[in-house]
């Protein structure tokens, strides 16, 4: 984007340097919206040893604070944390796409992921976390905040702008006791640069500065532990053009997500990683050609070698997770 007299015509973001690097043999765990999606979608194709979302996407802060506590006890959900509302059972805590039609199924589909996340919780090397915004919604008969409305009748909450005092009280707590029994822990915080138009430009940006005053807080409160991505500053500001978004001009487009992805992996990946990445996603492209001719000898041959490739990779590095992509190999073979 630069002319030969050296003039730049965008503003680079620069990176912080010097971080802790994300490795494939650490466990990942990411909470959020957009950033933590989008790029923790990307580490799951790449085979990171990754869990994204279990309670589906939230948006602030204290929200991902209540899961966290939850995945940390093991809490086990029960019929009376539910609510009926539109021939459907939902949490107020997760997302929509953990609603059912039954509590059974509801209840199943929420305690299955916080079982597999509360397993993984003591052996965590990075908790990476998304914030989107400051306001929150208050339930006006029990005064919790909700992490989902579920389009209830908005008479039903109160909404307000968190400080960043009550942001950084709650994480010291969290954060000082999950480092305590975690020594290696690292924390990871971003900004999500989706702009919430509802609450207005004005209030959207005073909503984000909340969030990253109260991330500058938490990093000098834990200099070498929490650390964070500029996520919010490249989009913002450095693809600050209208072609870097989706067509309802809010949130980052797939070429935007892409270089997001590029800038990430400048900071975290060191060169045998992206090298180990390399190999998983020449395994994953191999497995996506389509053939014209799936039962001639040639694709069952090319079959063979993506097998030797995976068994290969895998005794190499034990930790990868191969078992499905081995599975549609044997399936395509001849038998």
């Amino acid at each position: 984007m630069s002319v030969k007299n050296n003039i730049e015509f965008r503003t680079v973001v620069g990176l912080p340097k010097s971080l802790p690097a994300i490795t494939y043999e650490g466990r990942v765990l990411m909470l959020g919206s957009c950033f933590a999606e989008n790029i923790g979608a990307l580490l799951t194709a790449r085979k990171f040893r990754l869990d994204m979302n279990p309670f589906g996407i939230l948006y602030n802060p204290m929200s991902v604070s209540e899961a966290l506590k939850t995945i940390a006890s093991g809490y086990n959900y029960t019929e009376t944390d539910l609510f009926f509302y539109k021939e459907n059972w939902h949490s107020p805590m997760h997302h929509g796409s953990f609603s059912a039609s039954t509590q059974e199924v509801a209840l199943h589909n929420i305690n299955t992921r916080i079982i597999s996340a509360h397993q993984a919780y003591p052996e965590l090397d990075w908790l990476m976390l998304t914030w989107g915004t400051a306001y929150v919604y208050e339930q006006k008969k029990t005064g919790k905040i909700v992490g989902n409305c579920h389009k209830l009748p908005e008479d039903q909450f109160i909404r307000r702008r968190l400080t960043v005092e009550e942001i950084v009280t709650e994480y010291t707590s969290l954060l000082t006791g999950m480092i305590m029994r975690n020594d290696r822990l690292k924390i990871l915080l971003t900004v999500s640069p989706i702009r919430h138009v509802r609450d207005g430009m004005p209030d959207n940006q005073l909503s984000k500065a909340t969030l990253l005053l109260a991330i500058e807080h938490l990093k000098q409160l834990f200099p070498d532990k929490v650390f964070y991505f500029p996520s919010y500053e490249i989009v913002i500001d450095e693809l600050r053009d209208y072609r870097f978004y989706a067509d309802d001009m809010l949130h980052p487009s797939a070429l935007a997500i892409r270089y997001l992805w590029e800038r990430f992996s400048e900071t975290f990946f060191s060169s045998q990683t992206k090298q180990l990445m390399a190999e998983v996603e020449e395994i994953e492209r191999d497995l996506a050609h389509k053939p014209f001719h799936p039962e001639s000898e040639a694709y069952q041959r090319f079959l063979e070698q993506i097998v030797l490739k995976i068994e290969r990779l895998g005794t190499k590095c034990p930790y990868l997770e191969f078992q499905k992509e081995i599975e549609l190999c044997h399936m395509r073979l001849k038998l």
